[in-house]
């Protein structure tokens, strides 16, 4: 008889509270997840409610859109973040909420770690004494270095940052030119030959001494 009554008043607050659960009204709530400075959305956080085991994240742009009832809480979490939380109302007169979320940086503080090449500081000195180093650099007799070995050193350099932009930037005048119409042949330019006949004038090729 006692498992019965048990039984029955357990029937009675399930009912109750599957009623209460469906009186609450659905909400789809929808927003923009941006960062501290609000100036780039924030793609990949994890929108959900913890009670009901439903959730969404955010697309590339920091959009989100979810169904959730009135009166849940909705988590916001993203690894390297604060989590966030935002509690739908209890009693809504639309259907909808729009939000604006912003993430705050969790910054944590860790100790300083020290990196050594080797176990300790004895054995680095140690090594560095043992070390057998002889400098590749010939100097000449003033001091500085010889021609050979200059050349040696431009042959094996890479080359700089404003070289590689210039190499960059003249590839794309001539894949440009190359699309739009053909290559200037300064072979037949009247203008290449007026230089070049002032070039002849002047003197520049001359073999100079």
């Amino acid at each position: 008889m006692a498992l019965l009554l048990v039984g029955f008043f357990f029937f009675l607050s399930t009912q109750e509270s599957s009623a209460q659960e469906k009186e609450r009204k659905v909400i789809q709530l929808s927003g923009i997840i941006l960062n501290a400075d609000s100036t780039d959305a924030v793609p990949g956080v994890n929108v959900y409610v913890p009670k009901k085991g439903r959730g969404t994240s955010s697309g590339r742009y920091g959009y989100f859109s979810l169904p959730v009832l009135e009166g849940d809480s909705v988590i916001f979490s993203f690894i390297g973040m604060q989590r966030q939380t935002y509690k739908v109302p209890a009693v809504m007169n639309e259907d909808k909420i729009s939000l604006i979320v912003t993430m705050q940086t969790d910054e944590i503080a860790l100790a300083e770690i020290e990196v050594m090449p080797f176990p300790t500081e004895e054995e680095f000195k140690r090594q560095l004494l043992a070390m057998n180093y002889d400098a590749p650099m010939a100097m000449d007799a003033r001091g500085s270095l010889s021609p050979e070995t200059l050349l040696r050193y431009a042959e094996g350099m890479q080359a700089s940052g404003n070289e590689n932009w210039r190499n960059f930037q003249q590839g794309q005048v001539m894949q440009i030119q190359d699309r739009y119409g053909p290559r200037p042949f300064t072979l037949v330019d009247p203008f290449a030959w007026s230089r070049f006949i002032q070039s002849i004038k002047r003197g520049d090729l001359k073999k100079r001494d």
